[in-house]
């Protein structure tokens, strides 16, 4: 799995077919979506005009989606994964996620994964946004552990017992909004930093996420930013520096599970979050 990728989380299709030939031509390998998004059909034609652009083979590609919320569940997933394999155009999947734990549901999501990646269509599985909790009871259950535990990680909510469990049990931690948004990209220490390094304050925070051995996968639309962010292996952060961003931490979470309505599942009243959608083009609604 690389490192660094290219995220697309709030991106209309048309968006995130731009930016993901853009990243395609400038050399990323990873790319990670979500059914959750409402882009899928988008990534997919990105990936196919980034291959064609490049002459690149899929097969060098390692491409992340991951199960919608409102579709946890033993057979329900099974029939989701199809869904997004043939919205994605794709004959196989690098690293499908449970994007967030549904409660009461996500061990027999995890067992249709389980199946999946033993069927050979997927080559790695793994969770995302899943507590310490939530995590040992999922390994209590499974036959195959998660390679990956997705969470938002950044500066400013560093997540230092979720990263220490990932150590202990061999999964791979790996970073959404490895920014931290705007609060992080304008923080005096990460600016103070990327002068004393000639780099931008993205760059300091990237290579941060790189020195923790968190994988990334920063979101841009921007050609140029998307270039600018792969920019992070000609530099390396002192300890001092290091330590500096440490302290930085505030546990500052924007979503966590009290955000949705599929906390509680056997109640009455709950309904899966709808997914996400954002003004696109007709070519992408059909």
């Amino acid at each position: 799995m690389p490192y660094f990728g290219l995220g697309v989380w709030q991106t209309d299709n048309h968006t995130a077919q731009n930016s993901v030939t853009e990243a395609i031509k400038n050399g990323y390998h990873l790319i990670d979506t979500a059914k959750q998004y409402g882009n899928q059909a988008g990534v997919a034609k990105g990936i196919r005009e980034g291959l064609r652009q490049t002459g690149g083979n899929r097969k060098n590609l390692f491409i992340t989606t991951k199960l919608f919320d409102g579709d946890a569940g033993y057979d329900s997933t099974l029939h989701a994964f199809y869904d997004t394999l043939h919205e994605l155009q794709l004959t196989y999947i690098d690293l499908y996620l449970i994007h967030w734990p549904v409660n009461e549901r996500y061990i027999d999501t995890w067992h249709a994964l389980e199946k999946l990646y033993k069927d050979g269509l997927i080559r790695a599985i793994g969770v995302s946004n899943f507590d310490n909790e939530r995590l040992q009871n999922l390994l209590d259950h499974a036959t195959v552990t998660p390679a990956v535990n997705q969470m938002e990680y950044n500066p400013l909510n560093q997540e230092k017992e979720i990263h220490e469990m990932a150590k202990m049990t061999g999964i791979q931690l790996e970073a959404w909004s490895p920014l931290g948004g705007g609060e992080a990209l304008s923080d005096p220490t990460i600016n103070q930093l990327a002068e004393k390094y000639n780099k931008t304050a993205a760059q300091v925070i990237l290579r941060w996420n790189y020195q923790q051995d968190v994988v990334t996968i920063p979101k841009s639309t921007h050609q140029q930013r998307i270039i600018e962010n792969t920019k992070i292996t000609d530099f390396e952060l002192s300890n001092e520096d290091v330590q500096k961003i440490q302290k930085m931490d505030k546990q500052k979470r924007t979503l966590w599970y009290d955000d949705f309505y599929w906390h509680n599942p056997s109640d009455p009243n709950n309904h899966p979050e709808s997914i996400e959608v954002w003004d696109d083009t007709e070519e992408y609604k059909n």
